[in-house]
């Protein structure tokens, strides 16, 4: 199972379509949208140290169990998000919003807008689960010089297996997002 995938099993798509005002079906193509997104600003962030330990530090606060036994939105933290989704994409963060938005079946700049930051607390929880840690855990393992490699090695295979999730998933992300990827905050 792809991580695109993996994540969006554990979020209840129907919940998700009701917070967003959109039907099911536009709330998961969105989602397939939005989520590589994340994932890989959160890539080439980590290719950085300073930006490998920003998001070290992000994953050691931010529980695995958000995640485990599927997530509940109502304790997502939005306002997290936005600070999440701020970091992840810098600058550039109102062209990936609109880029994404304008994707066939995106949902528009709007819904983009408003999922990026219910779905940027949801992916560091899953990564901090693929890390085995949270809770300051990640933090301190990021003594040294080495946590981009780890954390761009753990990244780079959630991509990997995530980058052609069936039904257009991903595919074409860093395509149509082309060198916006990494324009954040290090």
């Amino acid at each position: 199972m792809s991580a695109v995938d993996d994540i969006l099993s554990q979020i209840p798509i129907s919940q998700l379509a009701s917070q967003l005002g959109v039907d099911e079906g536009t709330a998961e193509q969105a989602t397939r949208q939005a989520l590589p997104a994340l994932l890989g600003g959160m890539q080439a962030n980590a290719q950085d140290p300073k930006g490998a330990q920003s998001l070290a530090d992000a994953l050691g606060q931010h529980s695995p169990a958000l995640v485990q036994g599927g997530v509940n939105l109502d304790e997502v933290d939005t306002n997290d998000g936005e600070k999440i989704v701020g970091h992840v994409f810098g600058e550039q963060q109102g062209e990936v919003v609109n880029r994404l938005g304008a994707v066939d079946g995106g949902g528009g700049q709007n819904l983009i807008g408003k999922l990026l930051p219910m779905l940027a607390p949801i992916v560091l929880s899953y990564l901090a689960s693929r890390m085995g840690g949270g809770g300051g855990k990640t933090s301190a393992a990021a003594t040294g010089g080495g946590m981009e490699d780890i954390l761009g090695g753990l990244l780079g295979g959630v991509l990997g297996g995530g980058g052609g999730a069936k039904g257009g998933g991903g595919g074409g992300i860093g395509d149509i997002l082309g060198g916006l990827l990494g324009g954040g905050r290090r």
